[in-house]
């Protein structure tokens, strides 16, 4: 079995051979950032605007700047090397190495690490029947702007998700659905989506972007508000995205049907010209401007 080659701290080394000090700051304190990038045939999907997030959150929790043009070629040359084809390739970047400290140590040494996987797009049947998910309380801190690698509370909530028998959990703020623990979430009512805007309560997805680019062109109004728990199982359709899954529609709320039970037109339209912009990064062609 050929061993996958890892990019680490400006070196292609073998997984076996990817180290970080045990006191590295990503180990102790979560103090670190991350990007997931998503490749069809082997061509970047959106990695300018990845990039750019990734650049964001750094500075944010007030890392060192980063060489987003290195870091892009190397990223490129991670997944070349390990032979992808559609995959993903993930980025980390912690603050690096240190005795434990919550201050920030002097003259911090970041550790850049990404490694390159398969991965398929979501099968015919997710995307044609829909998912169900369930609500959790949204007890995660007040910067899920920033991609940061502190995830505990997306974890316990994608688990009881996992244990429920539904896809994904819906993170809900005071009322409110927020987002869902590795998606963003969309409704449709009259027509119109609606989404809660961007602020500090969600991570400005990459694939959100994208929709409301892909709504705005198909000339669907787009509504950014607040959605209430309680409106969930009265909205005509519901759909959640992200960098692996693409557009997912979902049927089911806690056990309660959402818009009949079954897929909608606005997430299908979508879906079809999802699958359009991937044909075209397929071919090697960029979208990078869409958004």
């Amino acid at each position: 079995m050929v061993s996958e080659i890892v990019y680490l701290n400006g070196k292609f080394v073998p997984y076996e051979e990817a180290l970080v000090p045990v006191e590295d700051r990503g180990n102790l304190f979560a103090d670190g950032v991350y990007e997931v990038i998503r490749f069809y045939s082997g061509q970047p999907f959106l990695m300018k605007a990845h990039m750019e997030r990734l650049e964001r959150s750094a500075r944010e929790i007030r890392l060192p700047e980063i060489d987003i043009d290195a870091l892009t070629e190397a990223g490129l040359e991670t997944v070349r090397r390990n032979g992808i084809g559609d995959g993903t390739l993930y980025i980390q970047v912690t603050r690096g190495p240190a005795p434990r400290n919550h201050a920030f140590p002097p003259n911090p040494r970041p550790t850049v690490f990404m490694i390159a996987r398969s991965f398929a797009r979501p099968g015919e049947e997710l995307r044609g029947q829909g998912v169900s998910c369930i609500t959790v309380p949204d007890i995660r801190w007040l910067r899920c702007d920033i991609k940061s690698i502190g995830l505990l509370p997306n974890v316990l909530g994608k688990q009881q998700a996992k244990e429920a028998g539904a896809f994904e959990a819906l993170f809900v703020r005071d009322g409110v659905v927020t987002e869902g623990t590795s998606t963003n979430a969309f409704a449709v009512r009259e027509g119109r989506i609606v989404t809660y805007p961007e602020d500090e309560h969600i991570l400005p997805g990459i694939t959100r972007r994208l929709i409301l680019a892909i709504a705005r062109r198909e000339g669907i109004e787009i509504v950014e508000e607040a959605l209430k728990v309680g409106e969930l199982d009265r909205v005509d359709e519901l759909f959640i995205s992200s960098t692996t899954i693409e557009v997912l529609p979902v049927v089911s709320v806690d056990g309660r049907p959402v818009g009949g039970g079954k897929p909608g037109p606005i997430a299908r339209k979508l879906q079809e010209q999802y699958d359009r912009l991937v044909e075209k990064v397929a071919s090697g062609e960029s979208i990078d401007d869409f958004i």
